[in-house]
């Protein structure tokens, strides 16, 4: 069967469907230049920017500002852009930033869930419509005669529909699981790397304040 064959015989439900596809088919092409882009680059800035943080913490400042047009370089930026924040306020500043990159990377997830769940059920709306038409035009006398030799044809015609709205909607839910695995491997790692960063700033904090104020007792009270 062509795709002409497929619009054809549809009916009204394969319309819909048809639209529902175009935007099912822009999400994940869109979704998946954005993911291949963020995995291959990840671990690349995500040790460039702690290796220079363990070394000089001025210079991390700017190999994140390099690395602004990646997640991972925004969720480090955020915070070591703050002039020395307390501690306090360097852990809200990576949880904002985490937030946000996370929201930015459900993009696409509402359109792919609407499709889910729409897809099945215009099909079925198809094969109704179309199940309709076909018996409506036979009466009981008809049965068994010639004449209803069509309407088995108009079944097997009206079942396309309901075929088209799981293919689109299966597609769309393997695609959706994929970008939510992404997601949650996402959130491991910033949870990991925030933690990391965290640490590391709130030694250097120590090591400021010891210098300032050589009160062991008083540091331990910050």
């Amino acid at each position: 069967m062509t795709f002409q064959d497929i619009i054809d015989k549809g009916g009204v439900a394969i319309w819909p469907l048809l639209f529902l596809s175009i935007l099912a088919m822009g999400a994940i092409f869109d979704r998946l230049w954005f993911w291949s882009r963020v995995l291959l680059q990840e671990r690349q800035i995500l040790m460039s920017i702690m290796d220079t943080a363990y070394r000089n913490w001025d210079a991390a400042v700017e190999v994140a500002r390099d690395y602004r047009d990646h997640p991972m370089g925004r969720f480090f930026f955020t915070p070591l852009n703050l002039q020395e924040p307390e501690p306090e306020v360097f852990h809200l500043a990576l949880e904002a930033a985490a937030d946000d990159e996370l929201a930015m990377m459900r993009r696409g997830d509402k359109v792919l869930e609407a499709v889910i769940a729409l897809s099945p059920l215009l099909g079925l709306l198809g094969t109704v419509l179309g199940l309709i038409n076909s018996l409506g035009s036979i009466s009981i006398s008809d049965l068994g005669t010639a004449s209803t030799a069509g309407v088995t044809l108009g079944i097997g015609e009206s079942l396309i529909s309901t075929a088209t709205g799981l293919v689109v909607a299966i597609i769309s839910l393997a695609f959706y699981r994929l970008f939510q695995a992404f997601l949650f491997g996402q959130i491991r790692v910033f949870r990991k790397a925030g933690s990391d960063l965290e640490l590391l700033y709130r030694q250097r904090w120590a090591d400021v304040e010891l210098s300032k104020n050589p009160n062991p007792k008083k540091i331990l009270e910050v």
